[in-house]
């Protein structure tokens, strides 16, 4: 089954590291094969990642669009899940954390992504 994606015009968006930009009109894309993207809504900017849930999140984004699950990419994400860990408050947080790890830990890095997300404020997702 295709992923479907309706694009707004000018939206950004990418796919297996290339950037592309929608036309000036709404748009609809069908990907017919699995493929790394993400939205311009979910991708952070480095100058941007000025939290531990903020700098995990754009580690395992690298990871999720360079297509790495081990290397320097896997240990700066450790680092910054760690990071992160030490400064959980409750044990919800260290839970959701815990996910997180296990995602990263078996190559599932679009659901950590998503479970990262959920611990970044709304602001802090900036835009391509």
């Amino acid at each position: 089954m295709p992923l479907k994606l309706s694009l707004k015009p000018g939206e950004t968006f990418v796919v297996n590291g290339a950037v592309v930009r929608n036309g000036d009109r709404r748009g609809v894309l069908l990907l017919e094969n699995q493929a790394r993207i993400l939205r311009e809504k979910d991708i952070l900017h480095p100058e941007d990642a000025n939290s531990s849930a903020a700098r995990a999140y754009f580690c395992i984004m690298q990871m999720y669009l360079l297509g790495e699950s081990d290397g320097p990419a896997y240990a700066q994400a450790a680092e910054s899940l760690a990071a992160l860990m030490a400064g959980c408050e409750s044990g919800d947080e260290r839970d959701a954390v815990l996910d997180i790890s296990a995602d990263v830990t078996s190559g599932n890095l679009y659901r950590a992504l998503s479970r990262c997300r959920r611990l970044l404020g709304a602001d802090e997702l900036g835009v391509v």
